[in-house]
């Protein structure tokens, strides 16, 4: 016997119900997209998201403000982030700032980097996830949580940028240095990263259905590319130099001494610079009560001394107030084990750790005796005594008794910095080297009889040292610590630099960074050609790809061989199978069930 209609049916319903259920299955499996999905936007389940068909807008308007957002907060945090990381070499001044304006000492610096290294990768890696969902054809949806994020990121990068630009403003400087001797390789990172976009950049350009839409897409990749393959043209680094035209490494001056290794401005202090094979030594100097002469950089002994234990109501009281006796009594070291301010005291065995307590002030005698054994010159600022002290009008000529009777070094091994006074120095001491720390005129400078100019490294001009350099006039610089900024100075033939990192900027045997003309226009001209191509492939990939898809009926547009066609024929299977059903249930039996509709979403 044949089967009854109603059998029949039901049995075309069930196989309408196992297919429906494998092309469900097949479609909703996409681990890679429910993830990206996921983290984006909390979106785990397939039935919460939504596909962009081809050639429409991939979000709302409110999706797309988001997205722009993103994009400029990632842009701004990665300013700052850069523009943080360059100013390393500032970072205890940053701190010691810091510590004198809050009354306690904490690592700023490096907080601050840290927090914005975490904020540009949280913000990294959402822009990662919306450039993924977007290639995939997925419409975008940020979470709530995540537009937070995005406002808290954009509300530091700019509210840090703002307050450092206004406390710390001379650290623009120091970005602007850095592109001279990073823009080669940020260029390369650029094109890079502008190479990788190209992808969905592409993908998108084929699939829009409005010529407007295409042609400002394209404009827009089209005019940053381009701007990024002719940079180079304006590009200028003193470290691209023909070979043998570099000149000999910088002499290094110990500034107050070895500080990142022993407590600054102590004898331990100037040993391990020496040790550490410093051609100099810097120090600053200020005059006791009683006329000794000794070293101290702040006007109060508060950060480097124990003087809030010894004299606990003398701590804002002028170092130059306290006699001899009183500054004997202090200890000029335990401070540097308390708070180590370049994170290196852990690195010193238990002898040096006792060694540094029991570390005093020193005189200027010590000092200078220390250079003459060594035979290393030395440069000192000299701080005039505040009113009332005995010395404030003496101060000069005490400091030059100190070094004509007092101390065995020779005259000509002293950089005489102190501007104060300087034809009466002149006069009594011509062996002195007159060193100026002003960005005078070569004819001021001459009048003068300077021979050596002591500036800030933000006036660094490879032009300007050459000036200089031609009417014999050396240029030390202060204070280079970092490895890139004493290879600046190196290529650009500054004589000497003042360091807090003599142990690691003796070991560079030659300038980081540096290249041949030659070897940089093979590196910038590679790097667009291997772009071109790359971009030009994936554009013609792309196009090939999506040749035969779009067609029009009406005025929808329908896709028959892109990526959506697989989904597209397996529905039309689908509906195949259920008009047949629906076909042979009328022509069988009036009471044949309505067959359920199948859409491109799973039900809830």
């Amino acid at each position: 016997m044949g089967r009854s209609p109603v059998s029949l049916s039901r049995l075309k319903l069930g196989k309408l119900k196992v297919v429906r259920r494998q092309l469900l299955q097949r479609y909703e499996h996409q681990p890679f997209v429910s993830c990206l999905a996921g983290l984006y936007g909390c979106q785990w389940r397939r039935y919460q998201r939504a596909k962009a068909q081809p050639g429409e807008c991939c979000c709302s308007r409110l999706e797309c403000s988001c997205f722009a957002l993103l994009i400029v907060t990632f842009i701004l945090t990665l300013i700052f982030l850069y523009f943080w990381s360059e100013a390393q070499n500032d970072y205890n001044d940053f701190d010691w700032f810091n510590f004198g304006n809050l009354g306690f000492w904490f690592p700023w610096s490096v907080v601050l980097l840290v927090v914005a290294a975490a904020l540009f990768t949280y913000i990294a890696l959402l822009l990662v996830l919306a450039v993924c969902l977007l290639s995939e054809g997925q419409r975008l949806y940020l979470h709530w949580s995540h537009k937070i994020g995005i406002l808290v990121t954009l509300s530091f990068s700019i509210s840090a940028t703002a307050v450092l630009s206004d406390v710390w403003s001379k650290e623009w400087t120091t970005l602007l240095l850095s592109f001279q001797v990073t823009a080669p390789f940020l260029h390369v990172g650029g094109v890079s990263l502008m190479t990788l976009l190209s992808w969905p950049i592409a993908l998108h350009f084929f699939r829009m259905n409005k010529r407007v839409r295409q042609v400002a897409l394209l404009s827009l990749f089209l005019a940053v590319l381009f701007a990024l393959y002719l940079v180079p043209l304006g590009m200028y680094s003193p470290c691209i130099k023909e070979k043998g035209t570099l000149g000999p490494a910088p002499t290094l001056f110990g500034h107050r001494g070895a500080p990142m290794l022993a407590p600054e401005n102590t004898q331990m202090s100037f040993e391990k610079a020496v040790e550490s094979g410093g051609d100099g030594l810097e120090t600053d100097v200020t005059i006791s009560y009683d006329g000794v002469p000794f070293l101290m950089h702040d006007s109060t002994l508060r950060r480097t001394t124990n003087v809030h234990e010894v004299f606990p109501n003398r701590t804002d009281t002028p170092a130059a107030m306290f006699t001899w006796d009183e500054l004997e009594m202090l200890s000029a070291g335990s401070w540097f084990l308390q708070r180590d301010p370049f994170g290196t005291a852990s690195s010193l065995d238990v002898d040096e750790k006792n060694r540094v307590r029991n570390q005093t002030v020193p005189t200027l005698k010590e000092f200078l005796d220390l250079a003459a054994q060594h035979e290393k010159l030395v440069i000192f600022d000299l701080r005039r005594p505040p009113r009332g002290h005995p010395y404030r009008d003496t101060w000069i000529t005490r400091t030059l008794e100190v070094i004509h009777n007092e101390s065995s070094i020779n005259s000509s091994q002293v950089l005489w910095l102190p501007a104060d006074q300087r034809s009466l120095v002149q006069e009594l001491d011509p062996e002195l080297q007159q060193t100026s720390g002003d960005h005078s005129s070569i004819e001021e400078l001459q009048e003068e009889h300077i021979v050596r100019l002591n500036l800030h490294y933000s006036y660094m001009s490879q032009e300007q040292i050459r000036k200089y350099s031609s009417v014999n006039i050396s240029t030390n610089l202060y204070v280079i610590s970092q490895p890139w900024l004493y290879s600046l100075a190196w290529c650009a033939g500054v004589h000497s630099v003042t360091t807090n990192a003599l142990h690691i900027l003796k070991k560079l045997q030659r300038p980081l960074f540096l290249m041949t003309p030659d070897e940089y226009s093979l590196m910038w001209i590679l790097t667009d050609i291997v772009s071109a191509f790359l971009i030009t492939a994936i554009f013609i990939f792309h196009w090939w790809r999506e040749r035969g898809l779009p067609f029009w009926s009406g005025s929808r547009q329908v896709n028959e061989n892109g990526p959506y066609s697989k989904f597209r024929t397996e529905l039309s299977d689908v509906w195949s199978i259920s008009s047949i059903s629906v076909r042979g249930g009328a022509q069988s039996s009036p009471l044949t069930p309505n067959l359920p509709t199948i859409s491109e979403e799973p039900p809830i």
